[in-house]
């Protein structure tokens, strides 16, 4: 339900509320602590990764060569422009140009289908060719100890980047169905900002994946 007046276009505030600056501002702690948790999650998969990598670090060396460098930077490429047309999306929200508004967070979301779409080719080819985690893994051409290991985490830290940017193009989809429905103006954008934190956190991680899965291994 929307709590912007149609007469007016003002965001009317939540009753326990004292102004609508006061739910911006809630709303955006309330995203903070949200994007803490997530730290804590992911962080977590990492530190398991650095151990494993700090016991058998010839078997992350030799596993990460499997791993397809271009389509990697590809999807690092993609992401990045993403964040920049999630930023001019909010720009947009915020001066009041919807028009504008859904053109960029509508790009943001291909972006988005881009990135999925190159992942699906990626585990397509990982999964023709065996190289899978633990006891799935049955690619023949290395016979390094507990390379398994290896695409243990790669899939498992890559499925959850990836299940994130599904959330976050159906967030932002959301947000467009509000700009389009004009609740969306420039006193009231909380929505539209705080999934653009979401996003650009989503974006962030994989700036930390691809170096340490593609290029260090």
């Amino acid at each position: 339900m929307s709590n912007t007046n149609p007469a007016t276009g003002v965001h009317q505030h939540a009753h326990h509320f004292d102004s609508a600056e006061h739910e911006f501002q809630a709303s955006k702690q309330g995203m903070w602590l949200f994007m803490v948790t997530e730290v804590l999650m992911i962080g977590a998969i990492f530190v398991g990764y650095f151990i494993m990598r700090g016991r058998f670090p010839e078997a992350f060396h030799e596993a990460h060569k499997l791993l397809n460098v271009k389509l990697g930077a590809l999807n690092t490429a993609v992401l990045i422009f993403s964040s920049y047309t999630m930023v001019r999306g909010v720009s947009a929200a915020q001066r009041g140009n919807p028009k504008q508004c859904l053109r960029f967070l509508g790009t943001t979301v291909a972006m988005g289908a881009v990135f999925c779409v190159v992942k699906y080719f990626e585990y397509s080819h990982k999964i023709h060719e065996g190289t899978l985690p633990g006891g799935l893994y049955t690619f023949e051409g290395m016979t390094t100890p507990h390379v398994p290991l290896f695409f243990s985490f790669y899939f498992i830290m890559t499925g959850i980047h990836a299940f994130h940017v599904v959330v976050g193009m159906s967030l932002i989809t959301w947000v467009m169905f509000r700009v389009k429905r004009g609740e969306i103006t420039p006193e009231f954008f909380t929505p539209v900002e705080l999934v653009g934190f979401y996003w650009h956190f989503v974006d962030l991680v994989w700036i930390y994946l691809f170096p340490l899965l593609y290029l260090l291994g």
